[in-house]
C-alpha cells in the first residue's frame, strides 16, 4: 500500500523508544509509560541494534512474516532473560520504533525488518542505519526517519512524504512513494511509472563504479560512466540463498508472481545447505528441528522449479559454507553478485562487486534478471609493508573495525584493498578482507586483481580462460574520488588483536568494533577456541592452526585441561587438503575436534556454541554480538590467536617458538 503524501502519528497508537536502561524498555511495553522525544537524548537510546537480537536464528526457522514477528527482539537479552517476551512488540500498539546509531547492523536478514512490521511499525527512527538493513526497510515500505523528525510528529506536526525520501537516489524514492519493492516492480512492468536515465560523463572510476558502468542496462551500446549518488538499472551476473533464506524467496515469488514463476539465467544462481547443517547437535535447536526441515524442503521445491544450482548436503555433509564455494567456483573478476547473506561481500576477493540483499530484493532480481541500485561511495585502503609472524588478515581487519569503522568511515562505503601490500597476502587472506567489510557496516569489499589471482582462479578452475578473466577485472582510475578518503596501512606495524564481547547487560554492545591489543588485555581465561566459519575455514587458516598446533605437539603438549577446541572447515575442499596433506592427524595428535564443512557456531546452531553464560570463548569466526554463539562471552580473534590459546587455556597471542620455550621451562620430575 503507498503511504500517504503527509506522515503523520495515529491517534491511539504508540512510540517505542530502545533506550539503555532496559527499565524504561520494560515499561513501555507493559503501557506503564510513554515517553517523546523531548525527554531524551540520542545517547540515551541503543546502538548498534543487530538483526539478531532483533530475530534470533531460531526465530528464522519460521518462513511466514507473520510468525516471525511473535517473537521480535527475543534476542534482547538482560540479565539472563528477554527484554521481549513473546507478542510483546505486537502487543503494545506500537507504530514508531526508536533507537540510536547503527539500527540493523549483523546479519542480511530481511526477517528483522519483517519482524516490525507485521507487529505494527510503520516507522523506524534512528541516527543511521546499517546500508543492508536500510534496503530491507526500503523493500519492505518502512519508512525511517531521524530523531528531529520524530520530535515533529509528536508535536502534531504533518510531515510531507518528501521529507522522508531526502538523501535517496531518485529510484529508491520512487520505491519508497510505491510502499515497497514488489509494488514498485508491478508499477514499472505496468509503465506505471519511469525510471530516470543517469547522465554521468566521462570521469576517473573507482573500481565498484566500473563494474556497475558495465552493468548498466544498455551499456552494450557503449563506454557508460556512473559517480555516487547516480540511481541506476543494473544487470546481476548470479548470486545464491541458503536454507536459512531461500524458503522466504520461494514463499514470495510465489505469492507476487504464482507457482509458474521464472527466474533469468539459472545457471550463475545456486542454493545452498549449509547454515543450518548441525543445529540438531545443539540442544536448545533441535525442537525447531521440524521448521528446518521445512525449510529444508521448500529449498528443494525452489531448486528443483528453477534449476539453479545444487549444493544440497549429500549423507548429511554440506559442500561447504556458500561463500567460500561461490568463491572457488563461479564468482568471476568484474561480476556482480547479489546473495541473501551479509557476508556475500566476501566474493570481492575475486575482484567482483558482490553484496547481500534481503529476500524480497533477491527474489525480485532473479524474476527479473536485473536490480536496482544507488552507486556507493568508496574508501580506499592501500597496503604496504607486509605482516609481522604471528599476525594475520584477521588482526589487519580488527584494526580496521577499531579505527575505521567504529567512527562509522567505512558506513555504506565499498572498501577497496589496494597498495604493494596486497601482493603479500595470499588469495584466502584478502578473502578475510572482503569477508568482513558487512562488519565494518561497509556496502561491501573488492581487492584489486594481480597475478596471484590468476594463478588462484587458474588452479581452483582448470582450463578456464584466463585472458578472458583479465579483460574483466577492473582497477581504480587514476584521480578516481574517493568519499571515505584513501588510507595507507602499515602491515608491518600491526600487532595480534581481539574485540572484546563488550557488556550489553549494561549498555555496551558486544560488536566486532570492540577492538584490543591482545598485550594490553590482561588474563582472560578460556572455555571454548573455535576455528572455522567463512572468514577463518580457508585453506590458509587450516594452515595457521596446524602451524600452532604442530609446535605444541611436537612440544608435547595438549590442549589445557576444561578447554575445548574445535576446528570446521570452509568447504569440502578444503577438508580434502586438511586430510591428503597430514593435518588432521596433527589435529587428532593434540585432541581437537575436525568438523565437517559448514555453518553453525557462527549463528548458534552447531559446534562451538557456548552453553552458559560464564563460559568464555576465543573465535575466529566474524562477529560477536550477545547471543548469537550461545549465551556467553565471545572474544573474537585470529586463527593463530586461537589455536595458541587452545593450549594455554587463557586468550594468548601466538609468537613462533613460544610452545618449545614453554616446554624447556617446564619443571623436570625427578
Amino acid at each position: 500500500m503507498k503511504p500517504p503524501e503527509t506522515i503523520r502519528l495515529t491517534p491511539g497508537k504508540r512510540v517505542l523508544f530502545l533506550t539503555k536502561d532496559p527499565d524504561l524498555v520494560r515499561r513501555q511495553l507493559r503501557g506503564e509509560l510513554d515517553l517523546r522525544m523531548e525527554d531524551l537524548r540520542v545517547e540515551d537510546l541503543l546502538d548498534d541494534i543487530n538483526t539478531d537480537a532483533m530475530t534470533p536464528a531460531w526465530v528464522c526457522f519460521s518462513h511466514r512474516p507473520e510468525d516471525i514477528a511473535r517473537d521480535a527482539y527475543a534476542g534482547l537479552i538482560v540479565d539472563g532473560k528477554r527484554l521481549f517476551e513473546r507478542d510483546a512488540l505486537i502487543n503494545g500498539n506500537f507504530e514508531v520504533i526508536v533507537s540510536g546509531y547503527r539500527k540493523g547492523v549483523g546479519s542480511s536478514r530481511e526477517t528483522a525488518v519483517q519482524a516490525e512490521k507485521w507487529s505494527g511499525i510503520r516507522i523506524a527512527v534512528a541516527a543511521s542505519f546499517a546500508p543492508i538493513h536500510a534496503r530491507n526497510n526500503i523493500s519492505q515500505g518502512v519508512l525511517m526517519a531521524d530523531h528531529e523528525i520524530l520530535a515533529r510528529l509528536q508535536a502534531g506536526e504533518g510531515i510531507p512524504l518528501e521529507e522522508f525520501c531526502q538523501g535517496w537516489d531518485p529510484i529508491t524514492q520512487i520505491v519508497i512513494r510505491e510502499g515497497g519493492l514488489f509494488p514498485f516492480s508491478k508499477a514499472l512492468a505496468a509503465g506505471e511509472v519511469e525510471l530516470p536515465e543517469p547522465d554521468t560523463g566521462p570521469r576517473p572510476m573507482t573500481m565498484a563504479e566500473k563494474i556497475l558502468a558495465r552493468h548498466l542496462l544498455g551499456s552494450e551500446e557503449g563506454p557508460r560512466y556512473v559517480k555516487p549518488g547516480d540511481a541506476v538499472v543494473v544487470s546481476v551476473d548470479g548470486g545464491y540463498s541458503h536454507e536459512f533464506t531461500t524458503a522466504q524467496v520461494h514463499h514470495f515469488l510465489e505469492q507476487e508472481y504464482g507457482k509458474d514463476y521464472v527466474i533469468k539465467n539459472p545457471g550463475k544462481f545456486a542454493v545452498f545447505e549449509d547454515h543450518l547443517i548441525y543445529a540438531d547437535e545443539v540442544p536448545k535447536m533441535r525442537v525447531f528441528i521440524d521448521k528446518i526441515e521445512t525449510l529444508r524442503e521448500l529449498q528443494r521445491e525452489l531448486q528443483r522449479h528453477t534449476g539453479v544450482r545444487d549444493y544440497s548436503a549429500k549423507d548429511r555433509i554440506s559442500p561447504g559454507i556458500c561463500h567460500e564455494v561461490a568463491r572457488e567456483q563461479f564468482i568471476d573478476p568484474g561480476d556482480f553478485i547479489q546473495a541473501t547473506d551479509s557476508h556475500t561481500c566476501m566474493g570481492g576477493v575475486n575482484n567482483a562487486l558482490a553484496w547481500g540483499v534481503g529476500a524480497t530484493e533477491y527474489a525480485d532480481l532473479i524474476h527479473q534478471g536485473f536490480t536496482q541500485v544507488e552507486v556507493p561511495e568508496s574508501i580506499r585502503f592501500e597496503l604496504t609493508g607486509k605482516l609481522q609472524p604471528g599476525v594475520t588478515a584477521k588482526d589487519l581487519m580488527l584494526y580496521i573495525l577499531l579505527n575505521y569503522a567504529r567512527p562509522q568511515a567505512t558506513l555504506d562505503r565499498v572498501m577497496e584493498f589496494t597498495g604493494p601490500g596486497v601482493a603479500t597476502l595470499s588469495m584466502d587472506e584478502r578473502a578475510t578482507l572482503t569477508n568482513m567489510a558487512t562488519e565494518c557496516a561497509g556496502k561491501t569489499a573488492i581487492v584489486v586483481a594481480d597475478d596471484e589471482t590468476w594463478r588462484w582462479l587458474a588452479e581452483w578452475r582448470p582450463g578456464i580462460d584466463v585472458e578472458r578473466l583479465k579483460a574483466r577485472a577492473v582497477s581504480p582510475d587514476p584521480g578516481a574520488e574517493y568519499a571515505g578518503g584513501i588510507h595507507t596501512i602499515d602491515l608491518s606495524a600491526l600487532r595480534p588483536m581481539v574485540a572484546h564481547p563488550g557488556d550489553p547487560d549494561r549498555g555496551i554492545p558486544s560488536d566486532p568494533t570492540n577492538g584490543a591489543w591482545i598485550d594490553e588485555i590482561g588474563d582472560v581465561p578460556i572455555d571454548i577456541a573455535y576455528g572455522g566459519s567463512c572468514t577463518a575455514g580457508k585453506i590458509d587458516d587450516l594452515i595457521f592452526y596446524h602451524q600452532v598446533v604442530k609446535e605444541a605437539v611436537d612440544a608435547g603438549l595438549r590442549i589445557a585441561p576444561g578447554v575445548r577446541f574445535m576446528i570446521q572447515c570452509g568447504s569440502q575442499a578444503v577438508e580434502k587438503f586438511v586430510r591428503e596433506n597430514g593435518l588432521a592427524d596433527t589435529f587428532e595428535r593434540a585432541g581437537v575436534q575436525l568438523i565437517h564443512p559448514g555453518c553453525g557456531a557462527c549463528i548458534g546452531c552447531g559446534p562451538g556454541v557456548s552453553e552458559t553464560a560464564d563460559e568464555v570463548t576465543v573465535s575466529a569466526i566474524n562477529r560477536n554480538y550477545k547471543g548469537r554463539s550461545g549465551p556467553g562471552k565471545l572474544w573474537l580473534a585470529s586463527p593463530l590467536t586461537v589455536a595458541a590459546s587452545a593450549f594455554t587455556g587463557r586468550i594468548t597471542a601466538y609468537k613462533p617458538g613460544m610452545f618449545a620455550r614453554m616446554a624447556s621451562e617446564r619443571p623436570v620430575l625427578v
